[in-house]
Protein backbone atom coordinates (compact mmCIF):
# COMPACT_ATOMS: atom_id res chain seq x y z
CA UNK A 1 0.00 0.00 0.00
CA UNK A 2 1.12 3.15 -0.94
CA UNK A 3 1.78 5.59 2.34
CA UNK A 4 1.21 9.29 1.96
CA UNK A 5 2.48 11.56 5.15
CA UNK A 6 1.03 14.71 4.39
CA UNK A 7 -1.65 17.47 5.90
CA UNK A 8 -4.88 19.39 4.77
CA UNK A 9 -2.84 21.77 2.92
CA UNK A 10 -2.66 22.73 -0.59
CA UNK A 11 0.25 20.92 -1.61
CA UNK A 12 -1.33 17.75 0.33
CA UNK A 13 -4.40 17.79 -1.45
CA UNK A 14 -2.52 17.77 -4.59
CA UNK A 15 -1.55 14.47 -3.84
CA UNK A 16 -4.26 13.50 -2.41
CA UNK A 17 -6.56 14.20 -5.82
CA UNK A 18 -3.96 12.79 -8.07
CA UNK A 19 -4.03 9.76 -6.10
CA UNK A 20 -8.02 9.51 -5.92
CA UNK A 21 -7.83 10.35 -9.87
CA UNK A 22 -5.48 7.71 -10.51
CA UNK A 23 -8.27 5.24 -9.40
CA UNK A 24 -5.87 4.62 -6.10
CA UNK A 25 -8.61 5.08 -3.07
CA UNK A 26 -7.57 5.86 0.44
CA UNK A 27 -7.85 3.22 3.04
CA UNK A 28 -8.18 0.55 -0.53
CA UNK A 29 -4.68 1.36 -2.28
CA UNK A 30 -3.01 4.27 0.09
CA UNK A 31 -3.13 5.60 3.04
CA UNK A 32 -3.11 9.15 4.28
CA UNK A 33 -0.61 9.25 7.34
CA UNK A 34 -0.96 12.83 9.49
CA UNK A 35 1.47 14.59 10.01
CA UNK A 36 0.42 17.77 12.26
CA UNK A 37 2.60 20.93 11.17
CA UNK A 38 1.12 23.17 13.80
CA UNK A 39 2.49 20.47 16.24
CA UNK A 40 6.08 20.02 14.81
CA UNK A 41 5.38 16.62 13.25
CA UNK A 42 7.56 17.35 10.34
CA UNK A 43 10.54 17.90 11.79
CA UNK A 44 10.70 13.87 13.93
CA UNK A 45 13.64 12.08 12.48
CA UNK A 46 11.40 9.55 11.08
CA UNK A 47 9.91 12.06 8.82
CA UNK A 48 13.14 14.10 8.11
CA UNK A 49 14.53 10.33 7.21
CA UNK A 50 11.95 10.65 3.73
CA UNK A 51 11.33 14.54 3.52
CA UNK A 52 14.51 15.96 4.46
CA UNK A 53 13.50 19.83 3.65
CA UNK A 54 10.48 19.39 6.76
CA UNK A 55 7.79 19.79 4.44
CA UNK A 56 4.60 18.10 3.39
CA UNK A 57 3.57 15.74 1.42
CA UNK A 58 6.09 12.80 1.57
CA UNK A 59 5.35 9.35 -0.41
CA UNK A 60 6.72 6.08 -0.14
CA UNK A 61 5.74 3.42 -2.74
CA UNK A 62 6.21 -0.21 -1.90
CA UNK A 63 6.08 -0.93 -5.29
CA UNK A 64 8.53 1.35 -6.77
CA UNK A 65 9.81 1.89 -10.56
CA UNK A 66 12.46 -1.26 -10.42
CA UNK A 67 10.15 -3.15 -7.75
CA UNK A 68 11.76 -1.87 -5.13
CA UNK A 69 10.27 0.58 -2.32
CA UNK A 70 11.01 4.43 -2.90
CA UNK A 71 10.14 7.89 -1.16
CA UNK A 72 9.65 11.26 -2.47
CA UNK A 73 8.63 14.58 -1.40
CA UNK A 74 7.94 17.85 -3.31
CA UNK A 75 4.33 17.45 -4.22
CA UNK A 76 5.73 18.34 -7.63
CA UNK A 77 7.77 15.11 -7.88
CA UNK A 78 5.24 13.20 -6.56
CA UNK A 79 2.60 14.20 -9.26
CA UNK A 80 5.01 13.46 -12.14
CA UNK A 81 5.80 9.83 -10.27
CA UNK A 82 2.47 9.08 -10.13
CA UNK A 83 1.67 10.04 -13.83
CA UNK A 84 4.36 8.54 -14.72
CA UNK A 85 2.97 5.24 -12.43
CA UNK A 86 -0.29 5.07 -14.47
CA UNK A 87 -0.27 6.69 -17.29
CA UNK A 88 -2.44 9.36 -16.68
CA UNK A 89 -3.06 13.24 -16.43
CA UNK A 90 0.71 14.05 -18.58
CA UNK A 91 -0.20 13.99 -21.94
CA UNK A 92 1.58 11.69 -24.47
CA UNK A 93 2.37 14.13 -27.16
CA UNK A 94 5.81 15.76 -27.14
CA UNK A 95 3.89 19.24 -27.47
CA UNK A 96 0.97 18.59 -24.74
CA UNK A 97 3.48 17.16 -22.48
CA UNK A 98 5.72 20.10 -22.49
CA UNK A 99 2.63 22.91 -22.12
CA UNK A 100 1.68 20.85 -19.14
CA UNK A 101 4.95 20.77 -17.76
CA UNK A 102 5.10 24.81 -18.05
CA UNK A 103 1.64 24.97 -15.92
CA UNK A 104 3.14 22.97 -12.82
CA UNK A 105 6.43 24.92 -13.08
CA UNK A 106 3.88 28.04 -12.94
CA UNK A 107 2.42 26.69 -9.99
CA UNK A 108 5.01 25.19 -7.90
CA UNK A 109 7.60 28.20 -8.96
CA UNK A 110 4.56 31.53 -8.57
CA UNK A 111 1.28 30.03 -7.36
CA UNK A 112 2.14 28.27 -4.83
CA UNK A 113 5.25 30.90 -2.91
CA UNK A 114 3.12 33.83 -3.99
CA UNK A 115 -0.50 33.22 -2.94
CA UNK A 116 1.06 31.19 0.19
CA UNK A 117 3.24 34.67 0.85
CA UNK A 118 -0.08 36.59 0.73
CA UNK A 119 -2.70 33.96 2.85
CA UNK A 120 0.54 34.74 5.39
CA UNK A 121 0.86 38.57 5.47
CA UNK A 122 -3.37 38.59 5.23
CA UNK A 123 -4.42 36.01 7.69
CA UNK A 124 -1.13 34.82 9.82
CA UNK A 125 1.47 37.76 10.44
CA UNK A 126 1.07 38.88 13.93
CA UNK A 127 1.08 42.55 12.26
CA UNK A 128 -0.36 44.07 9.58
CA UNK A 129 2.41 45.41 7.57
CA UNK A 130 0.58 47.40 4.49
CA UNK A 131 3.54 47.42 2.07
CA UNK A 132 3.85 43.51 2.03
CA UNK A 133 0.29 42.85 1.90
CA UNK A 134 -0.20 45.11 -1.25
CA UNK A 135 2.94 43.40 -2.60
CA UNK A 136 1.22 39.85 -2.45
CA UNK A 137 -2.01 41.01 -3.12
CA UNK A 138 -1.37 42.18 -6.46
CA UNK A 139 0.98 39.42 -7.28
CA UNK A 140 -1.63 37.34 -6.82
CA UNK A 141 -4.08 39.20 -8.91
CA UNK A 142 -1.68 39.29 -11.49
CA UNK A 143 -1.45 35.40 -11.38
CA UNK A 144 -5.37 34.89 -11.62
CA UNK A 145 -4.68 37.26 -14.27
CA UNK A 146 -2.57 35.39 -16.38
CA UNK A 147 -4.72 31.98 -15.78
CA UNK A 148 -8.09 33.75 -16.52
CA UNK A 149 -6.11 34.73 -19.81
CA UNK A 150 -4.96 31.45 -20.97
CA UNK A 151 -7.76 29.40 -19.82
CA UNK A 152 -10.10 32.37 -22.50
CA UNK A 153 -8.69 29.54 -25.12
CA UNK A 154 -8.66 26.06 -23.41
CA UNK A 155 -11.16 24.10 -21.21
CA UNK A 156 -8.33 23.19 -18.69
CA UNK A 157 -4.98 25.42 -17.54
CA UNK A 158 -2.68 23.15 -20.32
CA UNK A 159 -4.48 22.57 -22.85
CA UNK A 160 -8.15 20.88 -23.76
CA UNK A 161 -7.03 18.03 -21.37
CA UNK A 162 -7.45 17.25 -17.53
CA UNK A 163 -3.77 17.30 -16.45
CA UNK A 164 -1.20 17.07 -12.98
CA UNK A 165 -1.31 21.28 -14.22
CA UNK A 166 -4.94 21.30 -13.05
CA UNK A 167 -4.37 18.93 -10.39
CA UNK A 168 -1.56 21.49 -9.14
CA UNK A 169 -3.09 24.67 -9.05
CA UNK A 170 -6.71 24.01 -7.87
CA UNK A 171 -5.84 23.35 -4.39
CA UNK A 172 -4.22 26.93 -4.07
CA UNK A 173 -7.21 28.63 -4.90
CA UNK A 174 -9.46 27.38 -2.77
CA UNK A 175 -9.23 30.29 -0.27
CA UNK A 176 -9.84 32.51 -2.74
CA UNK A 177 -11.61 34.99 -0.70
CA UNK A 178 -8.91 35.09 1.67
CA UNK A 179 -6.71 36.55 -1.21
CA UNK A 180 -8.62 39.33 -2.25
CA UNK A 181 -10.04 38.03 -4.84
CA UNK A 182 -13.37 38.80 -6.79
CA UNK A 183 -14.57 35.79 -9.66
CA UNK A 184 -16.11 38.34 -11.48
CA UNK A 185 -12.96 39.74 -12.44
CA UNK A 186 -11.69 36.46 -13.41
CA UNK A 187 -14.72 34.73 -15.26
CA UNK A 188 -13.43 32.11 -17.67
CA UNK A 189 -10.56 31.04 -14.32
CA UNK A 190 -14.84 30.49 -11.97
CA UNK A 191 -15.60 28.59 -14.96
CA UNK A 192 -12.77 26.27 -14.44
CA UNK A 193 -12.58 26.57 -11.21
CA UNK A 194 -16.10 25.16 -10.79
CA UNK A 195 -15.58 22.66 -13.37
CA UNK A 196 -12.45 20.99 -11.01
CA UNK A 197 -14.41 21.59 -8.10
CA UNK A 198 -17.31 19.26 -9.05
CA UNK A 199 -14.97 16.11 -10.00
CA UNK A 200 -15.65 13.41 -7.83
CA UNK A 201 -11.97 12.38 -7.03
CA UNK A 202 -11.56 16.40 -6.43
CA UNK A 203 -14.25 16.28 -3.55
CA UNK A 204 -12.96 13.10 -1.88
CA UNK A 205 -9.46 14.59 -2.44
CA UNK A 206 -10.18 17.88 -0.39
CA UNK A 207 -11.44 16.20 2.53
CA UNK A 208 -8.72 13.60 3.27
CA UNK A 209 -7.31 14.32 6.78
CA UNK A 210 -9.88 17.97 6.46
CA UNK A 211 -11.27 17.03 9.63
CA UNK A 212 -7.86 16.89 11.25
CA UNK A 213 -6.89 20.95 10.37
CA UNK A 214 -7.80 23.36 13.04
CA UNK A 215 -7.30 26.87 12.98
CA UNK A 216 -4.00 28.21 13.93
CA UNK A 217 -4.76 30.15 17.45
CA UNK A 218 -1.81 29.13 19.54
CA UNK A 219 1.44 31.13 20.02
CA UNK A 220 2.87 27.54 20.33
CA UNK A 221 2.07 26.65 16.67
CA UNK A 222 2.46 30.11 15.08
CA UNK A 223 6.30 29.52 16.17
CA UNK A 224 6.42 25.94 15.21
CA UNK A 225 5.17 27.10 11.57
CA UNK A 226 6.43 30.91 11.59
CA UNK A 227 9.40 31.18 13.98
CA UNK A 228 13.02 30.14 15.29
CA UNK A 229 11.77 25.83 15.21
CA UNK A 230 11.29 26.55 11.70
CA UNK A 231 14.83 27.16 10.91
CA UNK A 232 16.65 25.13 13.08
CA UNK A 233 19.45 22.94 11.44
CA UNK A 234 18.32 19.11 11.39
Amino acid sequence: MIKVYSWPTPNGHKVHVMLEECGFRVGRDWEAIAVDIGTGDQFKPEFLAISPNNKIPALVDPNGPDGKPIALFESGAILLYLAAKTGKFLPKSDRLKFQTLQWLMFQMGGVGPMIGQTHHFRQYAPEKIDYAINRYTNETKRLYGVMDKQLANSKFMACNQYTIADIAIFPWLRNWANHGIDWADYPHLKRWYDLIAARPAVERGVQILASLRKPITTDTAREILFGNTQYQKR
